[in-house]
């Protein structure tokens, strides 16, 4: 059974960065899109990033400038990097892969942004 699998969460001082990858478990043909959702404690989930296999990217209005995605179409793997954290980004992340048949879901990564 294909699983996502996460990396990079941790905890983080406003102001660092920290770089979330994420890549399935087994090789998956025809992804369409990848990208990073998140949930912050009381809010419902919602998009952070997307990219698409031909690079076009969509970010939330919260970390434009801030985060990048970017993806390795030969390893299935997408990356998130977030810079100029602050406590608003405090959240978990999840992992989201697309195909022309599925989509699935990571188990969520914590990060946490605090003094």
């Amino acid at each position: 059974q294909v699983q996502l699998v996460e990396s990079g969460g941790g905890l983080v001082q406003p102001g660092e960065s920290l770089r979330l990858s994420c890549a399935p478990s087994r090789s998956l043909f025809n992804i369409r899109a990848m990208g990073w959702y998140r949930q912050a404690p009381g809010k419902e989930r919602e998009l952070v990033a997307t990219i698409t296999r031909d690079g076009d990217t969509n970010y939330a209005d919260s970390v434009k400038g801030r985060f990048t995605i970017s993806r390795d179409n030969a390893k299935n793997t997408v990356y998130l990097q977030m810079n100029s954290l602050k406590s608003a980004d405090t959240a978990i992340y999840y992992c989201n892969v697309q195909t022309w048949y599925t989509v699935y879901w990571g188990q969520g990564t914590h990060v946490t942004v605090s003094s």
